[in-house]
């Protein structure tokens, strides 16, 4: 076994005991070896660092390392500056990989010394760590990874993704001022060098877990986060994004309305879903999954009930988890 990593991966944590354990196991599992796991602790009440030590005294590819509570941006952020290796990959608390994540794509970034960003097709699992009947293809909308990213979160959630360490030398960190969409700024600033490629394994190798919480949500405040990226994108490439606001905005507009229906905030749906149609009516003819969330809103009783029912919950879902762009 190789004796310095090549991956390091980056595990925020915060207050996730029950599921970390779960996390943690999938990465001792893997069939790639030469990897450092990072956990950060970022302020846990729940004995999340007691948990961590068991790891990292039978391993010592584990590593604790704790913070005061700062919020997902700020843990990564806090990760990656101690990481060691020329690959970074991301891993939330309550998540998992499958036993090829950290093989495919170490042997694709090997391979192909244009591609920045490599990630899967992902699994949606239940809050019991059960598979759901839902999944997140990863499929862009568009050829253009820039284009694609201004409208949609291709890459799915944020434990999906491997990327060079250069990357953020180049482009920055994560934004920790952003209180949502922190993973679709980043990746649009990468998207914006044009100088790397993403490259998406068709097959799921992630395991992304929607869990139940009494947590309400503000659409107000994701919206004005996105409605921040987005102005800063346009301001990076002011003649490349510009033809494409109008369809960026119909797309926001149908994220926030169907996280709206997803909180059980039918009206709000409604009112997003207009502005949607107002700011670009042709996504609905154009992409299949738009036109689903149209009639998903339409039919917001009868979805909610099955979506709810998919996941094993009546509760809402945990939007600490879904407020990032992702396509359920």
């Amino acid at each position: 076994m190789s004796t310095y990593p090549r991956v390091s991966v980056v595990i925020p944590a915060y207050n996730v005991r029950s599921y970390l354990e779960d996390a943690l196991i999938s990465l001792e599992h893997q069939s790639f070896q030469a990897f450092e796991a990072i956990v950060v602790d970022d302020g846990s009440t729940d004995g999340t660092a007691d948990l961590v030590e068991q790891f990292c005294q039978r391993d010592p590819r584990f590593r604790l390392v704790t913070k005061p509570n700062g919020g997902l941006s700020s843990a990564r952020n806090y990760g990656i500056r101690q990481a060691q290796a020329e690959y970074i990959a991301m891993l939330d608390g309550d998540d998992r990989y499958e036993p090829d994540k950290l093989a495919n794509h170490v042997a694709r970034l090997d391979r192909d010394l244009q591609i920045g960003v490599v990630y899967s097709a992902s699994k949606i699992i239940r809050d019991d760590g059960q598979q759901s009947w839902m999944s997140l293809s990863g499929k862009p909308i568009f050829s253009d990874a820039l284009v694609s990213l201004l409208c949609k979160n291709f890459i799915g959630n944020g434990s999906n993704a491997m990327f060079r360490r250069a990357l953020v030398d180049e482009v920055g960190e994560f934004d920790e001022t952003l209180r949502s969409s922190e993973d679709l700024d980043f990746w649009l600033r990468v998207a914006a060098t044009r100088r790397w490629r993403f490259y998406r394994e068709s097959q799921a190798l992630c395991c992304y877990r929607v869990r139940p919480s009494g947590l309400s949500f503000n659409v107000a405040q994701m919206q004005r986060s996105h409605e921040q990226v987005l102005q800063a994108a346009y301001l990076r490439s002011p003649e490349q994004i510009e033809p494409w606001l109008p369809t960026a905005y119909a797309y926001m507009y149908r994220l926030l309305a169907r996280l709206a229906l997803t909180g059980g905030d039918t009206k709000q749906a409604q009112q997003l879903m207009q502005q949607a149609w107002d700011c670009d009516r042709s996504i609905f003819y154009r992409d299949p999954r738009s036109l689903l969330t149209l009639l998903a809103v339409k039919l917001a009783p009868i979805a909610k009930q099955l979506i709810e029912r998919s996941l094993g919950k009546s509760q809402r879902l945990d939007i600490a988890k879904s407020i990032q762009s992702r396509e359920l």
